[in-house]
């Protein structure tokens, strides 16, 4: 149920309480995705970087909080930076062709530190048959030329709500009470 049509059905003081949580919870989620702090980075020796700079600036006009590490990163520069800008996303902007070597060590060395849990997304000159490939290690969205920004956004902002969901979830399974114990 949609968590404003919850206000619309007082039937119980449960479902009060219910609609608080519902309530909250969307407003938790409005909040994170103004809120979103993204890493964009462009890992190895490419150097063409305008389509990541213009998806920057337009990420930024829709008020997303992007943090862009610049030319010829190292996968364990691009950690460094997520760590210490405490972001939520990784964008890779990658056209080198290296893209397999790199989202694979990057990914690794996430696992290694303990951050797996950072979604990470790919753009560039991705062929076709690497998708499958790159989603399987781990990639949430690729986005290939012509992407639409809202269809990034859009991709962001589900990231975002699973992300809210699977605390909240979370939350509500340390919060339960067994029979057994009443």
């Amino acid at each position: 149920m949609i968590p404003w049509r919850l206000k619309e059905c007082q039937e119980s003081r449960r479902l009060g309480i219910i609609e608080r949580e519902f309530t909250d919870n969307a407003m938790k989620i409005a909040m994170k995705i103004e809120n979103i702090r993204l890493l964009l980075a462009k890992p190895g020796l490419d150097g063409h970087d305008r389509g990541v700079k213009i998806i920057a600036r337009s990420l930024r006009d829709a008020g997303v909080e992007v943090i862009y590490t610049g030319l010829r990163q190292t996968t364990q520069m691009i950690i460094d930076a997520a760590i210490q800008e405490d972001v939520d996303l990784i964008g890779l902007s990658i056209h080198s062709g290296a893209h397999m070597t790199i989202v694979s060590r990057l990914l690794a060395q996430l696992e290694e530190q303990g951050l797996s849990d950072l979604k990470i997304f790919v753009g560039g000159i991705i062929p076709a048959q690497d998708i499958p490939k790159l989603m399987a290690l781990g990639v949430h969205s690729v986005y290939g030329p012509g992407t639409s920004i809202k269809t990034i956004i859009n991709s962001m902002r589900r990231i975002v709500e699973e992300q809210s969901s699977v605390a909240l979830d979370a939350n509500q399974t340390e919060g339960k009470v067994s029979e057994a114990e009443v």
